[in-house]
């Protein structure tokens, strides 16, 4: 069984410095933290923040090669998660025709954000790699963590 998910926010690692893509079931229970490179991190934030760039970056070169050919993304999945790497795929159809691609998760969301595709989750790997969103959690550390959403952008993330 698979669950509907969205993006909460980028997160930093604090010992490794890493960012962290945070996914979130729609009632808000759970999350999952998924470990990405900076580069992706950045494209997600970019869609995420409805920036567009003067020259198309890769995932906006995919998901305009993906418009012009009349190819759908009906969802991503990730659905696999072995050895601390997770697996997903992008669900497409073109008419009658159905395939699954194989990706990076972070690939597939930078995606599904830029053509408003649904991302899903497998319950299994919800199970092994979620953490429970404490409602009760404290006031201050939940308003920290959206300050930190609000103010961290793309640039943040690039060297030089």
């Amino acid at each position: 069984m698979a669950v509907e998910m969205k993006v909460a926010g980028i997160a930093i690692d604090a010992s490794s410095h890493t960012p962290i893509v945070v996914l979130r079931d729609l009632n808000d229970r759970r999350a999952i933290p998924i470990w990405i490179g900076k580069a992706e991190a950045s494209a997600i934030l970019q869609a995420l923040e409805g920036r567009k760039m003067v020259r198309p970056m890769t995932h906006d070169l995919l998901a305009n090669f993906i418009d012009t050919w009349g190819v759908e993304v009906e969802k991503i999945v990730i659905h696999g998660l072995k050895e601390q790497t997770f697996y997903a795929v992008i669900s497409t159809c073109k008419g009658e025709i159905k395939k699954d691609i194989d990706a990076r998760p972070s690939d597939a969301i930078a995606l599904a954000l830029r053509l408003n595709a649904p991302i899903w989750a497998m319950e299994e790997v919800i199970s092994e790699a979620s953490m429970s969103v404490n409602q009760e959690a404290d006031v201050a550390e939940q308003e920290a963590f959206k300050d930190f959403l609000d103010s961290v952008r793309p640039s943040d993330f690039t060297s030089g």
